[in-house]
């Protein structure tokens, strides 16, 4: 941050009367209530340190600590003396003061906007630090930042940037976030977009290694056939043999490696029948396996035009929720994925088996949604509670058809208890007592 910035900030600042409010609404980000309804932000990340407006801002959970505390008790319901910035340095200073009925209390608020040393201290009139975001040792900086001390000075920079102004603050203060909240969408989109292309390579170089249903034939076939030879020929074999060569039954000489792991050649034999038959039970299930990875390749595409899209850092989270710990109703199918929104579970096949599992699975209350006269994904709600809002039930819609379908327009999703669903062949369904939500896919 400029200090140019924080001047112009400190004389549009100079206009408020009062502090009402003042606490922190994340980690490293703090709110003041000026005059009971200008609101402004003070984000002090290391390094990354601003001031801005946000009229939609979403607080992320309530702050108890000590510095919190502090905050609070010295700061809310004070009166401003003084509003400046420290010559030289990229500090801003609050000079408050809180009436009570028997003594005036005086705090000075120290918010120092200084790259990796950025911090926001509290001290009372005599500079003595009562509390300070980040606590700073002699072990790690010549700046002790502790309670209880003296606030030391900070040396004076010799800051080269030309002086600007600007004309409209708020404006400005606005724009601040608007900037930053673009900078963090674009950086974790992009690295989004690289993490899905990576599992999409993953899965693509396994599908180029998965083998053809007539080639896994033709070894089991082999291996089936040395099995029978070396049945046929036990009393010929020496114990201690490890290759041999054998007549097959049309004559020709057979040269057969038996298996490292064989303990005799009748051991050999139960080897070769066994993987002979698990060579033709996977020839017969590839297409599933095709299908398995397919399935995957197309959610995550999907997924990467959905991230493309997004249009906040919330927005996108939904999207990557945290996956549960220690559930076994997850690892029953890893064709489901899971959602969450407004504490609701919403669940979503990414094939035909996965569709078929949710609707087995689903309680009679859940809600099932699916594209209207459209093949689609399934969509289930989990619902433990009497009615759900009508942003959870849009929500999922849009998943729908996000998942369902690469096309813009306009698309009608068809949703209804689970109860009124009638499965007639594995994914197939009908229903009825449904109603249907119209979705726009810009």
């Amino acid at each position: 941050m400029k200090r140019y910035e924080l001047v112009e900030i400190a004389n549009y600042l100079k206009r408020f009367k009062k502090i009402d409010k003042v606490f922190r609404v994340d980690d490293t980000i703090v709110k003041m209530v000026f005059d009971k309804n200008k609101s402004i932000f003070f984000d002090m990340k290391k390094g990354e340190s601003y001031i801005f407006k946000n009229d939609d801002f979403k607080v992320s959970k309530e702050y108890m600590a000590p510095f919190d505390i502090v905050l609070k008790k010295r700061c809310n319901s004070s009166f401003m003396k003084d509003i400046r910035v420290l010559k030289s340095n990229k500090v801003l200073r609050f000079e408050l003061e809180q009436k009570k009925s028997y003594k005036s209390v005086k705090t000075f608020l120290q918010l120092e906007f200084t790259g990796r040393h950025t911090n926001f201290i509290i001290t009372d009139e005599d500079f003595i630090i009562v509390e300070a975001l980040r606590h700073i040792d002699g072990s790690v900086s010549y700046r002790v930042i502790q309670n209880g001390i003296k606030l030391p000075d900070l040396p004076p920079y010799d800051l080269k940037e030309s002086e600007k102004s600007i004309e409209d603050i708020e404006d400005y203060l606005y724009e601040q976030f608007k900037i930053k909240e673009q900078k963090k969408l674009n950086q974790a989109t992009n690295q989004k977009l690289i993490e899905i292309q990576k599992k999409i390579d993953k899965f693509e170089k396994i599908k180029k290694s998965l083998k053809k249903p007539e080639e896994l034939i033709k070894r089991s076939q082999k291996y089936q056939k040395e099995a029978e030879l070396i049945l046929a020929n036990l009393h010929k074999i020496k114990s201690y043999q490890k290759e041999i060569v054998l007549e097959d039954f049309e004559g020709n000489e057979v040269s057969i490696s038996l298996p490292k792991e064989a303990k005799s050649p009748s051991h050999a034999t139960d080897i070769l029948f066994n993987v002979s038959k698990k060579l033709k039970q996977k020839s017969k299930n590839i297409h599933i396996e095709q299908e398995n990875i397919d399935s995957k390749i197309k959610y995550l595409s999907r997924l990467q035009e959905i991230v493309k899209s997004v249009k906040s850092v919330d927005e996108l989270k939904l999207y990557f929720p945290k996956k549960e710990k220690n559930s076994k109703k997850e690892k029953l199918s890893d064709g489901i994925e899971n959602f969450y929104f407004m504490g609701y579970k919403i669940s979503l096949g990414k094939n035909e088996r996965a569709n078929a599992q949710l609707l087995k699975k689903a309680k009679m209350n859940d809600l099932w949604l699916h594209l209207k006269d459209i093949p689609s994904t399934h969509v289930i709600i989990r619902n433990d509670k009497k009615e759900i809002p009508k942003s959870v039930i849009e929500f999922a819609a849009n998943l729908c058809v996000k998942f369902s379908t690469t096309q813009k327009g306009s698309f009608f999703v068809d949703y209804t208890k689970r109860r009124n669903v009638k499965v007639e062949n594995r994914a197939k369904v009908h229903y009825v007592n449904y109603n249907s939500i119209k979705i726009d896919i810009s």
